[in-house]
C-alpha cells in the first residue's frame, strides 16, 4: 500500500556555522520579558535607514539579537532552506504558524512576493507579538502583502478556510510544538492539504518534535492503524520545555483525526539555530491520496 517515502539520499549538512554571525546566548528566560518591545524601539530608531527594505530590517533584527538579547528567530541558515524552497514552489499564498517578532514573516513574505505570490498569512497566538509583527512588517514595506491573524492557530486555519481558502500551497510550522501535528491534521480534515502542498517544520532537532516527525514519516497503513487506537494529547514526548514554555496555551483538540489517506514524502535538512546550535527543518511534500481503500 502506498505510504510515506522517506528520502535517505539527501546530502548531509557539511557546512560550518559562521561564528561571527552567532546570536547572543539563549538564556533560561528568552522571550516575553520586554525584549520584544526593545527590539521594536531598536528598529524604529533606524527606520530611516531600513524603511521599505525587508533585507535591511532583517539585518537590523539580527544585529539586535547578536549585540543586545537573543531572539528565537528562524535565523539566516534555516531561513535560506525555506526561501530556496519558496523559489522552487512559487506558492500563490503561504501560511506560517507562529510569527513571534516577524523575522520569518518578513523573510518568507518577501520571498513569496518576489516569486510572484499574492499573499502571506502569519498566524500568531499572542496579541503582543502580533503587534510587533505588524509594526516591523510595515517598516519593511510588506504591510499590503502580509496579513497577521491573531489568535490560536487552529482558529486561524478555520477562519482562512471559512473565507474561501481551498488549498494550503506552502505551510511553515514554528509555533507551539505539540500543535504541529494537530494543526496539520485539522488542515487535512478541511481538505486544505492536497497534492503539491509543501510543509516546512522548524525546530525538529532543537528542541525536537518526535510526534510530528512520526506522523509525517508514517505510511498510510500506520496512520490508519492509529485511528483505531485511543487518542490523547501528546505533550510528553518533547525534549526540554518545548511543551511547557508557553503560558495559557489552548488545549489541543483530540477530535481532529486528519486524513490518513494522504501520502507524504518527507526529509530532514540539517542546519543551525542562529546561535550555532545544530537544528533542522523537516520538508514534507504531499504526493496525493491513496485510493486503494
Amino acid at each position: 500500500m502506498p505510504g510515506i517515502l522517506v528520502s535517505d539520499d539527501a546530502p548531509a549538512n557539511t557546512t560550518q556555522f559562521e561564528k561571527s554571525k552567532a546570536y547572543a546566548e539563549q538564556e533560561d528566560t528568552f522571550f516575553d520579558d520586554g525584549r520584544e518591545e526593545e527590539l521594536v524601539e531598536f528598529i524604529q530608531k533606524r527606520s530611516e535607514q531600513v524603511s521599505g527594505s525587508p533585507s535591511k530590517v532583517l539585518q537590523a533584527i539580527d544585529e539586535f539579537a547578536r549585540t543586545q538579547k537573543y531572539l528565537m528567530n528562524v535565523g539566516e541558515d534555516k531561513g535560506k532552506i525555506v526561501t530556496d524552497l519558496i523559489r522552487e514552489v512559487a506558492p500563490g499564498t503561504m501560511i506560517e504558524l507562529g510569527g513571534y517578532c516577524g523575522y520569518s514573516t518578513i523573510l518568507f513574505g518577501a520571498a513569496v512576493r518576489d516569486a510572484g505570490g499574492k499573499k502571506y498569512y502569519s498566524l500568531e497566538r499572542s496579541p503582543k507579538f502580533a503587534k510587533v509583527i505588524t509594526t516591523l512588517v510595515a517598516i519593511a514595506g510588506l504591510g499590503d502583502f502580509v496579513e497577521v491573524i491573531v489568535g490560536p492557530s487552529d482558529e486561524g486555519i478555520k477562519k482562512l478556510h471559512a473565507q474561501g481558502l481551498q488549498k494550503i500551497e506552502m505551510l511553515f510550522l514554528d509555533h507551539y510544538k505539540p500543535a504541529y501535528t494537530t494543526d496539520l491534521k485539522l488542515s487535512e480534515e478541511l481538505g486544505l492539504i492536497q497534492k503539491g502542498t509543501v510543509l516546512a517544520a522548524d525546530n525538529v532537532i532543537k528542541p525536537g518534535n518526535p510526534p510530528y516527525l512520526e506522523y509525517v514519516r508514517s505510511s498510510v497503513a500506520q496512520k490508519k492503524l492509529r485511528l483505531t487506537q485511543a487518542a490523547k494529547p501528546d505533550t510528553e514526548n518533547f525534549p526540554g520545555r518545548a511543551a511547557t514554555q508557553y503560558s495559557k496555551v489552548e488545549d489541543l483538540s483530540m477530535d481532529v483525526k486528519g486524513n490518513p489517506h494522504l501520502i507524504y514524502e518527507s526529509r530532514l535538512v540539517d542546519s543551525f539555530e542562529p546561535t550555532g546550535v545544530p537544528d533542522g527543518v523537516e520538508i514534507t511534500r504531499c504526493l496525493g491520496v491513496d485510493e486503494s481503500g
